[in-house]
């Protein structure tokens, strides 16, 4: 494969993992043999100071990888594939396109997307599946990722972005409570943020696992709550009882800036610290102790104390209770007087590169660019007016992304889909279905530049380029735009996304106009989002190319600065008011319904599922970096010693983990992290090591996020043999 990187200057750009979005330089490699096309270096950007994980670090490894896929491959009758040219690709997808929509209607075609495709695509491929496709059923795989958290902010807040603060203004924060979120694996230079609150004495984790982010609080610098899997709620309501019962609330910020306290203080009474330590493990007095000291902490952020926030990750949200649980931890941000002032606030933890932006342009099931609904009829009006076509043209809303996957070939599902960024045979939940839906498809076109897990089901496999081959625009955890620049030349049979929805919209004589030219896509997309929530009508391509710090909302009625340092847009959001009409926030009543089935019955344990350090998502990156894979070659089962003894299991030796679901075999690792009735799998990890083929489908009612994080195994020792 020939990557060129000679002819283009050095080139200031991000990171393509994580929602950090860290700032990065690519110098072209010299000499024809260098192992990477480019010299990778961290650079001074304000999520990460010049600081990389060692995925970051390594990034550069893929981009001339020798199982790079460079023409687009067809599969043959005996499961293999061939090469084919681009023109018989593109006519076939259309061609079956077009038949099964005579067929079947134009919703037996879905589409999709993912949380780590530029705003640029995003917003593309959602105009192509409703206007080249006529479909509905369009969903991403953030669904799996932020959907509770921006269902939680949504109805408390009016608005959700993920951090509705620069991350900075945790620098120098006195107190931060985080739940369910392991940054010092998943985004290390995340830490650097907490060091203050560490110095204050002030970081509380909240993890069933001792991580290493939960490793941050010990000598001195906070507390670890390692509550039993699955009761993250209760102990939030805990909090808040304790926070009213004892006065310890602030009344006049409640008082003139939400609404609900009345109801929220009936729906917590319940909740007093000794019965909640009966059902989530942890004892009363740290109960108490932790909703004092955010009292305590968040009264001397308003006289000049540093400010106090709270945190929520996927370890919390990733649940059937999940939107209920997030919202609890608003409550007591809102208790405290937090949000939308500059003595603290409360936040969600963006995991994917473009999670944030991903979100608000068009690919999920109910939304159009800009974060409008899809319900909403001067919503439909404002954005077929930039396309160009009849509101009618515009299909209604489809169905999120369990439903949609699990419904593959079926009398009621799709019988064509095309995946794009997404490797959903991995990372879905109860994954065998997902692969038997796969299987069941009449066509499967997966875009991608290895042949991942899903598409190795493809019917089509289309090559695309790689973060340093295109340009486009990234929305960070902070709702900051940045421009992703292109540094090398693409393989010459690689292509653009943005060049085969425009190449396949044309060939569906689709309405509207698609372009590949990310510059005017992007152009488009200010137009769509103008007046939205998510407004980018005021944000110019050339301000980004020069640096500027731009957050979202930015109505073109705003002023643009390039001095270093300064921020335009709004940084801070709900400063004069929250989003809601009558700028209140919302306290929201919380009420946890019939408990399932116990987690912790005789001889089952609770599955928690998570990160390594070493890898991304579902791996299909990572797991091709030589030294990131030498690291972590395998899942590994993390269990307690204690349990391990009971179960006769000794470190390092083969474990079949199962459930009605389906089993996966892993090596065990012995550590004390772990609670003695839990187990932790890492999700990154094909074949027999997946953990998706023991997590549940079940969905949150309001979020349709699936169960992660809930899942009940059995162990059952094997073999040492390979």
């Amino acid at each position: 494969m020939t990557l060129t990187a000679e002819s283009l200057a050095t080139t200031d750009t991000h990171c393509p993992y994580c929602a950090l979005q860290c700032g990065i330089t690519l110098d072209p490699s010299p000499g024809a043999e260098a192992r990477e096309p480019v010299l990778l270096s961290g650079r001074d950007f304000e999520t990460n100071r010049g600081a990389l994980c060692r995925k970051g670090y390594s990034a550069g490894n893929l981009l001339n990888h020798p199982e790079r896929i460079s023409t687009p491959l067809r599969r043959r009758s005996d499961g293999g594939f061939d090469p084919v040219s681009w023109e018989k690709a593109l006519d076939e997808i259309a061609q079956q396109a077009a038949k099964i929509r005579r067929q079947h209607g134009a919703d037996a075609v879905a589409v999709f997307g993912a949380g780590g495709l530029t705003n640029e695509k995003a917003y593309q491929l959602g105009k192509f599946a409703r206007l080249a496709l006529g479909t509905s059923r369009i969903d991403y795989n953030g669904r799996f990722c932020m959907s509770s958290a921006a269902a939680a902010g949504n109805r408390a807040f009016g608005l959700d972005r993920g951090l509705p603060f620069p991350l900075a203004d945790l620098d120098n924060a006195s107190m931060i409570l985080m739940l369910g979120s392991n940054v010092a694996e998943t985004m290390p230079p995340f830490v650097r943020h907490l060091s203050n609150a560490r110095d204050c004495g002030g970081l509380v984790v909240v993890d069933p696992r001792r991580s290493l982010t939960a490793e941050l609080c010990a000598e001195g610098s906070g507390w670890h709550l390692q509550p039993t899997p699955g009761t993250d709620l209760e102990l939030l309501l805990g909090l808040a009882h304790v926070l009213l019962s004892e006065n310890l609330i602030d009344e006049p910020y409640l008082s003139t800036r939400t609404l609900g306290l009345a109801s929220l203080r009936a729906s917590v009474n319940p909740w007093w610290p000794e019965r909640v330590a009966t059902i989530t493990g942890v004892p009363a007095s740290e109960i108490r102790r932790t909703a004092r000291a955010l009292a305590a902490a968040a009264a001397e952020a308003k006289t000049g104390g540093g400010p106090v926030y709270i945190l929520t990750g996927r370890g919390v949200e990733q649940h059937a209770n999940g939107t209920d649980t997030t919202t609890a931890a608003i409550n007591i941000a809102l208790l405290l007087g937090l949000p939308g002032t500059l003595g603290g606030g409360f936040g969600t933890i963006t995991g994917q590169g473009n999670g944030q932006g991903g979100r608000e342009h068009g690919q999920k099931s109910d939304q159009l660019p800009g974060y409008r609904k899809i319900t909403d009829p001067a919503h439909r009006a404002h954005v077929a007016k930039v396309w160009g076509i009849n509101p009618e043209t515009i299909p209604g809303p489809g169905i999120p992304a369990t439903e949609l996957l699990h419904t593959l070939g079926t009398a009621d599902g799709a019988k064509m889909l095309l995946v794009h960024g997404s490797n959903p045979a991995l990372s879905s939940p109860d994954a065998s279905q997902v692969i038997a839906g796969l299987r069941r498809l009449d066509f499967l076109v997966v875009c991608d530049f290895f042949l991942s897990e899903t598409a190795a089901e493809a019917d089509l496999v289309l090559p695309v380029l790689q973060w340093a081959e295109e340009e486009g625009t990234m929305t960070n955890l902070e709702g900051r735009v940045l421009h992703r620049r292109a540094a090398l030349h693409p393989p010459a049979g690689a292509r653009g996304e943005l060049w085969i929805l425009t190449e396949l919209a044309k060939r569906l004589d689709s309405p509207g106009s698609f372009s590949a030219d990310a510059r005017e896509v992007f152009e488009e997309l200010r137009l769509a989002s103008a007046g939205g929530l998510a407004d980018y009508s005021g944000i110019d391509w050339d301000d980004l190319d020069q640096g500027a710090a731009i957050y979202w909302p930015c109505p073109s009625s705003q002023r643009l600065t390039h001095t270093p340092g300064k921020r335009s847009g709004t940084p801070r959001l709900f400063l004069d008011g929250f989003a809601h009409p009558d700028s209140r926030a919302r306290l929201i009543p919380l009420y946890p319904g019939t408990r399932r089935p116990a987690l912790h019955a005789p001889g089952k344990l609770a599955l928690v599922t998570g990160r390594l350090l070493e890898h991304y998502q579902s791996g299909t990156q990572t797991r091709r970096v030589t030294e990131l894979n030498a690291a972590a070659p395998e899942a590994r089962l993390e269990i307690h010693p204690g349990t391990a003894r009971a179960h006769g299991i000794s470190d390092g030796q083969r474990v079949a983990v199962r459930n009605e679901r389906g089993e996966v075999v892993a090596r065990a690792t012995l550590s004390t992290a772990v609670r003695l009735d839990t187990v932790f799998l890492p999700f990154h990890f094909a074949g027999e090591q997946n953990a998706n083929l023991l997590t549940d489908s079940i969905v949150d009612p309001i979020s349709a996020m699936p169960e992660f994080k809930n899942a009940s195994v059995s162990l059952h020792p094997l073999g040492d043999e390979s």
